[in-house]
């Protein structure tokens, strides 16, 4: 067994979609960032990586690389799950934390477990996505912008 943990942040703008988890989220700002900036699927990548050990999602798929400028942060999991399944491993679960004064999203967790999972050539049983405030606290607070940890599990 192989533990791998993963985090990232992402400053809310204008005139930008909000995905996370692979989900669009209905927002008046979205992330900014080179690829999508889904900072849930980002977290779940770096998770994955450290926990094969293999570097970080910059590492393999850099900011500033034009073949990653606006792609789906998705399709960047599906393609660190393939490199770990040729490594012979394979996620046994992984839970996520996401930090962000709003907006609610309650209503479009089962679909980020079931879009992370299906990346992953997982059940959605096995992907945790749990949803937290700061409390007024910090830069999440101020609603400035959001964050997520991951931590993952990968098994032979």
């Amino acid at each position: 067994m192989r533990i791998g943990a993963g985090y990232d942040s992402h400053r809310l703008v204008e005139g930008r979609r909000l995905i996370l988890g692979g989900v669009d989220v209905p927002f008046a700002r979205g992330l900014d960032g080179w690829s999508d900036a889904d900072l849930v699927t980002h977290a779940v990548v770096d998770a994955i990586c450290g926990a094969a050990c293999l570097a970080d999602i910059g590492t393999h798929f850099p900011s500033g690389d034009a073949r990653f400028r606006d792609v789906s942060s998705i399709d960047l999991l599906e393609t660190v799950a393939g490199m770990i399944a040729e490594m012979g491993l394979s996620v046994a679960n992984v839970d996520v934390v996401v930090i962000a004064e709003g907006p609610l999203l309650s209503p479009f967790i089962r679909q980020m477990r079931e879009t992370l999972g299906a990346a992953m050539g997982v059940v959605p049983e096995r992907v945790s996505v749990k949803a937290k405030t700061n409390d007024g606290l910090g830069f999440i607070g101020r609603g400035e912008g959001m964050a997520a940890y991951a931590v993952v599990l990968l098994e032979p």
